[in-house]
Formats: structure tokens, C-alpha cells, sequence
């Protein structure tokens, strides 16, 4: 069975309003396909609301509707967050990004053993330094 798949709130945001990479398009789609699980974080829900109270980003519906929209997706599952997660995310190794949600995206990935799918420059360096599997997208 292949690891999960963790969607980076870019990534979610991009799934849904249509803006992957067609490669990543392809392993979402496969992953599908091969009853792989992709997961949403709660966090992300959180940070969509901030990027669109901020007015950072427009998005097709109200930041709650929509999310609960993207979760409700084939192949999409709201992944856990517990506590040791979020303690976990304050002691990554290396040189990780010092923004908290990178953070606990990072750490919620190590923890489940999943993919992390992302644009974020600074998680796709720290994957390649081995800290975390990461997907392009």
C-alpha cells in the first residue's frame, strides 16, 4: 500500500479551483484511482478562512462551505491533528520553515507517513533534505 497523500493548503485551494500542475493532477488522479488516501488537514480550513479575510485570495463559495466541499471530494479525508502533532511540529530536525503551518503540515506528513503536496518553496528544500517525502504541484 503507497503512503498517503497530505494536500498543502496551496494544493487543496489548487485541486479544487483548478490550478494543479498536470503532473500533479496525474498522481492525484491515480491515487484515486488506487483507493491511495489524500488527506486535507484542518488546518487548512483555518488558513483558507485567514487568506480570504485578509483578502489574500477569492475562492467559488464561503470559506466553511467550501472546505467542507473539498473534503467531501472522492477520495478525500479530513486527516486527524492530535496534540502530539502539533508538540511534534515545534521539534522538526533540520532547518525547517518557521512558518507554524508549514510546520504542522511537516510534522502531520512525518507523522502519517504521507507525501506532501506542495508549491511552497521552502517545504519542497526541506523534503529534498530528507525531512519529508513532498509532491510538486
Amino acid at each position: 500500500m503507497r503512503p498517503p497523500i497530505l494536500l498543502d493548503t496551496c494544493a487543496l485551494i489548487f485541486m479544487v479551483e483548478g490550478d494543479l500542475s498536470a503532473a500533479a493532477g496525474r498522481v492525484l488522479a491515480e491515487a484515486t484511482a488506487s483507493d491511495r488516501t489524500i488527506l486535507a488537514s484542518p488546518v487548512s480550513a483555518w488558513e483558507i478562512g485567514q487568506l480570504v479575510a485578509r483578502g489574500r485570495i477569492r475562492i467559488s463559495a464561503d470559506p466553511a462551505a467550501w472546505f467542507a466541499r473539498a473534503a467531501s471530494l472522492p477520495g478525500i479525508a479530513v486527516s486527524r491533528l492530535p496534540t502530539d502533532v502539533l508538540v511534534a511540529s515545534s521539534f522538526l530536525p533540520g532547518t525547517a520553515p518557521r512558518d507554524p503551518v508549514d510546520r504542522i503540515m511537516i510534522a502531520c506528513a512525518r507523522a502519517t507517513g504521507a507525501a506532501l503536496m506542495t508549491r511552497d518553496r521552502l517545504i519542497l528544500a526541506y523534503g529534498a533534505e530528507g525531512h519529508v517525502a513532498t509532491i510538486g504541484c
